[in-house]
C-alpha cells in the first residue's frame, strides 16, 4: 500500500503536468527538490502580455497544489527589459521575468 505522502506527491506531479498542458508553454510548473529535501514546484510565468502577471503565477500555484494550498519558498524580482522591435524600439515588448518556487502544504 502506498503512503499518503507518496500518493499526494504522485497527484501533485499529475496536476502539474495537466496544468502545464492546459496552460500552454507560457506558464510552466516543474517539480524540483528544495534544500530541505522536500519536493516543490518551480513556476515560470514570464512574458509581456496581461496573462503573464504575478496573478498568473499564483493561479498556477493554486492549480498545482489544489485544496492543500502552498507556501512560497522564493520569488524573483519583477525585472524586465525591452526586447525585439526595430532599431528605434518602436515595436519592442517589455518582457517581465517572473518565477517562484512553491511547496504544497500537506
Amino acid at each position: 500500500m502506498r503512503s499518503k505522502k507518496t500518493t499526494t506527491a504522485a497527484a501533485l506531479i499529475a496536476a502539474a503536468a495537466l496544468g502545464a498542458a492546459l496552460g500552454g508553454c507560457a506558464h510552466t510548473a516543474t517539480m524540483t527538490y528544495l534544500p530541505s529535501g522536500d519536493t516543490g514546484f518551480a513556476i515560470n510565468c514570464s512574458g509581456s502580455d496581461a496573462s503573464t502577471s504575478w496573478a498568473a503565477c499564483y493561479k498556477q500555484a493554486g492549480e498545482v497544489c489544489g485544496a492543500y494550498g502552498y507556501d512560497v519558498i522564493s520569488k524573483d524580482a519583477d525585472n524586465g527589459a525591452t526586447s525585439g522591435g526595430s532599431v528605434a524600439g518602436i515595436f519592442g515588448a517589455n518582457i517581465k521575468n517572473r518565477s517562484m518556487v512553491i511547496r504544497c502544504k500537506q
